[in-house]
């Protein structure tokens, strides 16, 4: 693992970081925000996965998470959205390949060589933070991500089993199988086979009995893909259905950006503190 940056923030460091990863057979990057505290002390950790387009970075400079992380004592960490490279497949679309992993394996040609980032996301990179980051307490995790990663927050979350202590999401796609974003991803990396396409759909998982005990999530209502992309109605039925206890909140007059996810970003910080700390 080599440091690119060192930030001092908030009390704390502020870091980001390279590393080659077995996955998905290239360099990633991802950021590491540790906040101020005692020599050997252990921290929680909440993961924070970005939406289409996005790297660590756009988190990590538009977030404004250090201040509420610092307060609570808790490590933040930002991870790329995808694999990068001269030989890494892409087309020229926002919405799929590069910036656009969609946190599932690749099963298709060509893209299964190197999309491969539910296995980083759940695997590898928790590993390499275990042995990197001492302070770092992986018995306490939780979860959260931004549209295309609140669909990453959302079904790694589901299928976490005790790793996560608490999930949220802001603007997930809550149902890749129902709009357009996930049914190119779910095609194009998965294949036609659409029974595969439902252990990566929180909706679909939640009707086939994965659970958590209860999610929170952030969606506003100016936002230009909430009807045909992210639709919350079908995670509010398919929690209701299933008993999980789902805090929906819906905020008027915001939108999809940054400027929205920064507003709120601190509450949920603060909301994951007190399950990390129980």
């Amino acid at each position: 693992m080599d440091t690119s940056a060192i930030n001092k923030a908030n009390g704390g460091q502020q870091g980001v970081y390279k590393h080659a990863s077995e996955s998905t057979g290239t360099d990633m990057v991802f950021s590491v925000f540790v906040p101020p505290h005692e020599e050997g002390a252990k921290l929680p950790v909440l993961w924070y996965l970005s939406g289409l387009t996005c790297t660590h970075a756009n988190v990590t400079e538009k977030g404004e998470y250090r201040a509420a992380c610092a307060e609570q004592g808790i490590i933040f960490i930002a991870p790329d959205t995808s694999p990068r490279g001269e030989d890494v497949p892409d087309e020229d679309v926002y919405d799929f390949g590069k910036g656009a992993g969609f946190y599932v394996d690749a099963t298709e040609e060509p893209w299964a060589k190197h999309f491969r980032m539910r296995s980083y996301i759940e695997d590898e990179l928790p590993a390499l933070i275990a042995k990197n980051f001492p302070m770092a307490d992986m018995q306490r995790q939780s979860i959260t991500g931004h549209s295309m990663g609140g669909h990453g927050a959302l079904t790694i979350g589901l299928r976490g089993g005790e790793r996560f202590r608490s999930v949220s999401a802001f603007s997930p796609v809550v149902s890749p199988i129902n709009c357009p974003w996930g049914e190119k991803a779910l095609g194009k990396y998965l294949g036609d086979d659409r029974a595969a396409w439902r252990l990566h759909d929180a909706c679909a998982m939640i009707a086939d009995g994965a659970r958590v005990p209860e999610l929170l999530v952030e969606q506003g209502t100016a936002d230009q893909f909430l009807e045909e992309q992210l639709k919350p109605q079908l995670l509010q039925e398919a929690c209701h259905k299933a008993g999980i206890d789902l805090t929906l909140n819906m905020r008027e007059g915001y939108d999809h950006s940054y400027y929205f996810i920064s507003t709120f970003l601190g509450d949920h910080v603060r909301w994951h503190a007190e399950r990390l700390k129980k």
